[in-house]
């Protein structure tokens, strides 16, 4: 009985799916539009109805997947597809009705492009709520494909932003607050690029500045238009969905709809759903950055003001390098490698140090950070004053967290007594009175060169970090990123040349004990092939 009732039932949907014995066909939809480079950009969420011809039932609403397709198995006939609402796309409008036949078993493809659509104005703002959470998240996944190749990371030696590619000559525009006052600038445009850049102008009042990279580097990338000669640019609504993207500290380009910004994508671009660009994103201050706080909005017209005076600039500025620097490796530590090595290091997890007149110097490599920040001893250190802790990176705590396969090299100043402190401790020890000494930290880190053999290390990043170690004392040291291969037994001879902000001309020169070399390069043996 269970299997007749089972048979029976088969055979009746086998009869409603397909009345007249026909089988089904299957169209197959492709929605894609064209950028200003003529590449074709996939349309998510593309939302269409289907009617059949004369219409005998509701029209059937479909919606593209994140690749711009969607496929649809119909009864033969003649069939209408037409967009449910208009697509917004580089501050226009985008909408389709074709009419096709599809036959039993067969497939039928259907592309949607610029060619065959109706061009009209970008459509006005979503006013309900579902509406406009639908209309951003759609304008989202298609900018993020548009534009995630011209939006950068910026690094200076104290911070680390987002910026994008506004001119083919170079130019690159990011936030002020974020970067600061800095001369030394870098973009990273891709994994495996990044130069150097010149700062053409930097308004604090604006929250603006613009780099300038060598245009060769961008000659494969798509420059986000400002627009500046527009004067119909529509000013941000009260209240208005935006859509932010950025190149955060770690992981892939990301796009924000709440101005909720992880660290590193502050300076990117910032777009309203209908796709054109209204300005950038700026932090409110340095603490909310660090809880991830909505981020405040630079007006595109405060952009082409400072872009014009960069542009002044450029005609007589040298060019900026073409030289390409290094760059962190690729490939991770592989964790087991590494907890294999630290297990094997226990008990001699210490960084490698050495010290010259004004300065302390740890070597820390992946085995003895990861391992250090497992180990109680240190933390006792640093509670009675000994030390400063150095697996304590401050503000670039966040690049650390995976612990890079890279070697760092931090500068710390030593701990030292002014002369005329200990003269008056003399003299209340001639009283009978035994004071304990009083140290103060010797002159901050300015810069420091690495020498393999008689050549010139670049490091990967040449971080500074300011810290406060009392409520008088803040410290300036170094936190150089160097490549794994940088500095070895290859060198014959390792030397580091340290500058102090008190005697930039006097640099103090120290050589690296070559066993320590040798240490340093074992700790990467399981990393290199």
């Amino acid at each position: 009985m269970l299997m007749f009732r089972a048979l029976t039932l088969s055979t009746l949907i086998a009869v409603l799916s397909g009345a007249s014995g026909q089988e089904l066909g299957v169209l197959h939809i492709k929605v894609t539009l064209t950028d200003a480079a003529h590449a074709p950009v996939p349309v998510p969420r593309a939302a269409l109805l289907i009617s059949d011809n004369p219409a005998t039932i509701t029209p059937r609403r479909v919606v593209t997947r994140s690749d711009g397709t969607a496929e649809v198995r119909l009864r033969p006939g003649s069939y209408t597809v037409e967009s449910d609402e208009p697509v917004a796309f580089d501050g226009k409008g985008y909408q389709w009705t074709q009419t096709l036949d599809v036959k039993a078993g067969r497939d039928v493809v259907l592309e949607l492009t610029a060619a065959n659509a109706d061009v009209g104005p970008a459509p006005a703002p979503a006013s309900s709520p579902v509406s406009s959470v639908v209309a951003t998240v759609n304008a989202a996944a298609l900018l993020l494909p548009q534009w995630q190749d011209s939006v950068v990371a910026v690094w200076t030696p104290e911070s680390r932003a987002s910026g994008f590619v506004v001119d083919a000559k170079g130019l690159v525009v990011t936030n002020q607050r974020v970067i600061g006052n800095a001369t030394a600038v870098e973009v990273q445009l891709t994994p495996s690029v990044t130069v150097a850049a010149r700062v053409l102008a930097a308004d604090r009042a604006r929250d603006v500045a613009v780099l300038w990279i060598d245009p060769a580097t961008t000659a494969s990338v798509r420059p986000i238009p400002l627009n500046c000669a527009d004067s119909s640019t529509r000013p941000i609504a009260d209240g208005e969905k935006l859509v932010a993207i950025g190149a955060p500290l770690r992981g892939e380009k990301e796009v924000s709809t709440d101005l909720r910004l992880a660290p590193g994508s502050v300076g990117g671009p910032v777009f309203s759903t209908g796709g054109g660009l209204v300005g950038l994103s700026s932090v409110v201050d340095k603490e909310d950055e660090r809880r991830r706080s909505g981020a405040r909005i630079v007006p595109i017209d405060d952009a082409c003001e400072v872009v014009k005076s960069a542009e002044k600039t450029m005609q007589t500025a040298p060019p900026p390098s073409a030289t390409h620097l290094p760059v962190e490796p690729l490939n991770p530590f592989p964790a087991g490698a590494l907890d294999a090595a630290v297990k094997s290091r226990q008990g001699s997890l210490s960084p490698y140090q050495l010290s010259s007149s004004g300065f302390d110097v740890a070597f820390l490599t992946p085995v003895l950070i990861r391992g250090s920040r497992q180990s109680t001893q240190q933390a006792r250190n640093v509670q009675q004053g000994r030390q400063v802790d150095p697996t304590d990176f401050g503000d670039w705590s966040e690049y650390f967290t995976d612990v890079p396969p890279v070697l760092v090299v931090r500068v710390t100043p030593k701990l030292a007594e002014g002369f005329w402190t200990t003269v008056a401790r003399g003299a209340a020890y001639t009283q009978g009175m035994a004071l304990p000494a009083i140290k103060h930290f010797k002159p901050g880190f300015l810069r420091m060169r690495a020498l393999c053999g008689d050549v010139e290390v670049i490091p990967i990043h040449p971080f500074t970090l300011t810290q406060r170690v009392s409520e008088t004392d803040a410290i300036r040291e170094g936190l150089y990123v160097f490549d794994p291969q940088a500095l070895g037994p290859h060198c014959k001879s390792v030397k580091l040349v340290i500058y102090s902000e008190k005697d930039p001309e006097k640099p103090d020169t120290r050589t690296v004990d070559p066993k320590m070399i040798e240490q340093i390069w074992q700790d990467f043996a399981t990393y290199r092939p």
